[in-house]
């Protein structure tokens, strides 16, 4: 990248490995992104000098000190926005006293990103019961960027570049259980989701015109109504008028033997009908190397593919694989160069 964009990392849940793998991953790709850690300052200094004490963190009062500063175009350098926790954090163990220090980090990237002071967020994994325990309902952060930036509908992807081509696989329903699943998918939502699908990998992946398949709900795509009538009901009327507003949408397939490599060596996208459907085989394929992308948000907001590992958080630093982070930062910065020039 010739020009690196600019990218705000919430480092999650203190107690768990995301500052250690927001630290690594953005000192890593130094070179190409200049990284905004918003974390608790006493402690990612902490972590950083227990990594490799050559990693240098320089304090910003706001986000928007990046732009009145010539030097913080530095390429040897990481900048950090201090959050500070209410009590020091202890590994592998949660304290709902954090909780709402691990959501104004998201509050200060959530404004800087609609202020266009970043150019993408990237967010290590937090852990809800401990915002929730603080006393604010929170489901999660998908929920939350939607609900702070007023988006009435997002869709979950997620993508990975370690299979032969790019594979992404997106959801028409995300976390229902599986006997409301088919109440969910009607005519409104699915073209919905479809139209934002289509969207975004125009604007933020700059793919011109994506060809996007499209998994039935039932064993065999129903097979003609006598295992499910979903897809002749609502999902091929909605293949149908997707192709005539002009989107390549192709299915419903059967969603057992659509993820081969020969249907899918010339497809943009997968839509998959719900979570264990379509996650699975990408998660087979990826795991640790995966990216949680949220689509339809005005704003470009990656994650990583897993959780906050306390477990791994309490047997102390270099336990946790930082390769999802490496990838969520990476896949920010494509999206930000492919829908947008970079900030300076």
């Amino acid at each position: 990248m010739s020009q690196r964009p600019t990218i705000a990392i919430t480092c999650g849940e203190p107690a768990g490995i995301g500052p250690e793998i927001s630290v690594r991953a953005a000192w890593e790709l130094r070179a190409d992104v200049r990284s905004v850690l918003l974390g608790d300052l006493a402690m990612l200094t902490t972590v950083a000098r227990a990594i490799n004490p050559a990693i240098k963190l320089v304090t910003l009062a706001s986000i928007d000190a990046l732009s009145h500063d010539s030097n913080c175009n530095a390429r040897d350098q990481l900048f950090v926005v201090d959050c500070p926790l209410s009590v020091p954090a202890v590994a592998g163990v949660l304290d709902p006293l954090n909780g709402l220090a691990v959501l104004h980090t998201l509050d200060v990237a959530i404004d800087a990103a609609t202020q266009k002071q970043i150019d993408a967020i990237v967010t290590a994994p937090l852990q809800k019961s401990t915002i929730n325990d603080a006393g604010v309902a929170f489901s999660g952060h998908t929920e939350y960027l939607a609900e702070r930036t007023a988006t009435p509908q997002v869709v979950m992807m997620l993508a990975t570049n370690a299979t032969p081509q790019p594979l992404r696989v997106a959801l028409a329903t995300t976390h229902l259980p599986l006997k409301d699943v088919s109440s969910a998918i009607t005519f409104e939502r699915l073209s919905s989701i479809l139209d934002i699908v289509h969207a975004d990998l125009q604007t933020k992946f700059g793919i011109a015109r994506p060809r996007i398949l499209v998994t039935g709900l039932n064993p065999h795509a129903g097979e003609d109504g006598y295992l499910g009538r979903e897809e002749i009901d609502v999902i091929t009327p909605v293949l149908k008028a997707a192709f005539a507003k002009g989107q390549d949408v192709r299915g419903p397939y059967p969603a057992d033997t659509l993820f081969q490599q020969r249907h899918l060596a010339h497809a943009d996208c997968v839509l998959a009908m719900y979570h264990d459907q379509g996650l699975p085989v990408l998660k087979y394929a990826s795991f640790g190397l995966g990216v949680n992308i949220t689509l339809g948000l005005p704003i470009i907001r990656t994650s990583v593919d897993h959780g906050t590992a306390l477990d791994l958080a309490a047997k102390g630093l270099g336990e946790a694989d930082y390769g999802s982070m490496m990838e969520a930062i990476r896949v920010a910065a494509q999206m930000a160069c492919a829908s947008r020039p970079v900030l300076s």
